[in-house]
């Protein structure tokens, strides 16, 4: 099981093609060919980074819309 972790730490996919995995993920749109490609290809550490990455982000528009929404009902 030791080796398996270091083989998948040593994969060489790139962060921007985690992170373009993990965008399209958040969607759940991903085919079925390109999940499989990913999970050969992509790097387990960077597939963690780039979700709570990806996750914060969309936190923060969340938060943002919120905001901008509440700040132009109380102005109008």
């Amino acid at each position: 099981m030791n080796d398996e972790l270091k083989q998948a730490a040593q994969r060489k996919a790139s962060f921007g093609a985690t992170m373009k995995a993990v965008f399209w993920s958040f969607f759940g749109v991903r085919k079925r060919k390109d999940y499989e490609s990913d999970a050969a290809r992509l790097n387990p550490v960077h597939v963690i980074i780039a979700g709570i990455l990806g996750a914060a982000i969309f936190v923060a528009v969340l938060v943002s819309i919120v905001k901008l929404v509440v700040r132009g009902a109380a102005g109008g």
